[in-house]
């Protein structure tokens, strides 16, 4: 019975010693729902959690109303894999006291503070960097973001709406840096029985498919192939499974218009 109850009290240990480590990451929202609810857990009775938790927020709020920057590439693999290779400095020789046999001895108390202490450090380095890249809870590097939003938004993506009438529209979105497009759509009625909508990308006069959408009133979709150099987008009612070239004529058409 003894020895499992120093397995258990080791298993605690280890589990506040992590709860601890949590601190910077849980004050920017980085942690996932299992980390998250298990340092919530630690941090209703933890008072020294709770004050380093009020502080790191408060700095991270002063840097989100700085002005935006964009995060370099890669950034957030960067931090994640640099912070483990913070090396914590030794704590501090204390003289040992004699203690009872159930209570640690001092000089394991401090190492125990010591490795807690450059945790939290660690963790709030980690934070502070996080803040700075992401603005706080912004996202995360364009390479992390999905196809869709990378062409959204790209910093050279230009919008071409339609307007379709009935509450129904239609916005295409390109970027050249990204070299796709994506469009978007309300209230978009299904087509007739059989037939299908299909994309087209138009350069001097011929079309190029880009693919099927969806059926679905609201929707984002990427198109398919190369945006770059491209005059417009089309939309068309095709037979089930698409045609090799338009069968009909547009029902929309997004006029990309010159390059800006």
């Amino acid at each position: 019975m003894t020895e499992n109850h120093g397995d258990q009290a080791h298993d605690l240990a280890g589990t506040t010693e992590l709860s601890h480590a949590l601190v910077g990451a849980y004050a920017v929202d980085a942690l996932d729902e299992p980390e998250r609810d298990l340092f919530e857990r630690h941090l209703a009775a933890c008072p020294d959690c709770q004050d380093e938790v009020a502080t790191l927020r408060e700095a991270a709020s002063m840097l989100a109303a700085t002005s935006a920057t964009t995060p370099p590439a890669g950034l957030r693999r960067n931090v994640l894999s640099q912070i483990s290779n913070v090396r914590p400095l030794p704590p501090l020789p204390v003289q040992t006291v004699a203690a009872d046999e159930d209570e640690p001895a001092v000089d394991e108390l401090a190492a125990r503070r010591g490795r807690r202490r450059w945790a939290t450090i660690a963790s709030a380095a980690a934070a502070v960097l996080l803040a700075v890249g992401l603005g706080v809870a912004q996202p995360w590097a364009a390479e992390d973001l999905s196809p869709s939003q990378q062409v959204l938004q790209a910093d050279d993506a230009r919008s071409t709406s339609v307007d379709l009438g009935k509450d129904i529209s239609a916005r295409v979105v390109h970027s050249d840096s990204v070299n796709s497009a994506v469009i978007q759509t309300e209230n978009m009625p299904p087509p007739e029985d059989g037939s299908v909508y299909q994309l087209w990308f138009e350069r001097g006069g011929e079309y190029v498919s880009a693919g099927l959408m969806p059926v679905a009133e609201d929707q984002t979709v990427r198109l398919d192939g190369e945006a770059r150099g491209a005059d417009g987008v089309g939309i068309t009612v095709e037979p089930e499974g698409g045609s090799e070239q338009p069968t009909s004529e547009p029902i929309a058409e997004f006029d990309f218009g010159p390059a800006a």
